[in-house]
C-alpha cells in the first residue's frame, strides 16, 4: 500500500526545526495497519499551490491509497491547508474532520478551531491531521475503521487493522441480550 504524508510547515520547510509530524503520522499508521507499506513523503511551506501540487502529486503519479497532511488547519493567515486540499478533492467526507474534533474536544475544547478537511481523489483518500503529533496519535486511532472502509470502496481492497476496533458500550451488551434470548428459544 502507498502512502503519502506531507508536512506544511513555513518552519520545518525552511530548517529552523525538525518535522516531527510526518514521522507521528508514519509511526502510527504503521502502529495501526498491516503493512507492507510503500511511503512518500513531502515537507512545504504553508503556501496553497505548493500544498495542492505536492497533494495532486501523491494521487495522480505516485497513485497512494491514502495521503495525510500535518499542519496549517488553524486560524492563522498562513494556514491554507484546507483551502488548499478542496482544490485538489473530488468529493469531501466531513465525518473524518467532524470525528477528529469530537473525539479531542472533551480534553482541548480549542479543537473546534481545526479547519481540517478530508475526502477522495480518483481512487485515495486524503485527509488532513493536526500538526502536533500527540494529537496526530490521539486523532488516527478512532479513525482506523473508516479509513480501511474508505480505502475499500475506492480501491477494493481490505486493510487488515492491528487494533480492536472500538465497541459502543451497548453494542456488548446487545451481543449478550442475543445470545441470551437465542438461548431461551432452543428447544
Amino acid at each position: 500500500m502507498k502512502v503519502a504524508r506531507l508536512t506544511i510547515s513555513d518552519r520545518a520547510s525552511a530548517g529552523v526545526y525538525t518535522d516531527l509530524g510526518g514521522p507521528a503520522i508514519q509511526a502510527e499508521i504503521e502502529r495501526l495497519f498491516a503493512g507492507p507499506f510503500e511511503w512518500r513523503a513531502a515537507l512545504v511551506p504553508d503556501e496553497a499551490e505548493r500544498i495542492a501540487a505536492a497533494l495532486a502529486r501523491f494521487v495522480d503519479r505516485d497513485d497512494c491509497w491514502l495521503a495525510l497532511t500535518t499542519g496549517g488547519t488553524g486560524l492563522a493567515p498562513r494556514d491554507v491547508t484546507p483551502e488548499a486540499t478542496r482544490r485538489i478533492l473530488d468529493r469531501e467526507l466531513p465525518g473524518f474532520s467532524e470525528a477528529m474534533r469530537m473525539t479531542a474536544f472533551a480534553r482541548v475544547p480549542t479543537t473546534i478551531l481545526s479547519r481540517a478537511v478530508a475526502g477522495s481523489r480518483k481512487r485515495s483518500l486524503v485527509i488532513n491531521l493536526p500538526g502536533n503529533p500527540k494529537a496526530i496519535a490521539e486523532s488516527l486511532p478512532p479513525l482506523a475503521p473508516a479509513i480501511a472502509e474508505a480505502i475499500f470502496h475506492l480501491r477494493g481492497e481490505r486493510l487488515r487493522l492491528l487494533t480492536p476496533r472500538r465497541s459502543a458500550p451497548n453494542a456488548r451488551r446487545s451481543s449478550a441480550n442475543a445470545r441470551e434470548a437465542a438461548r431461551k428459544r432452543t428447544p
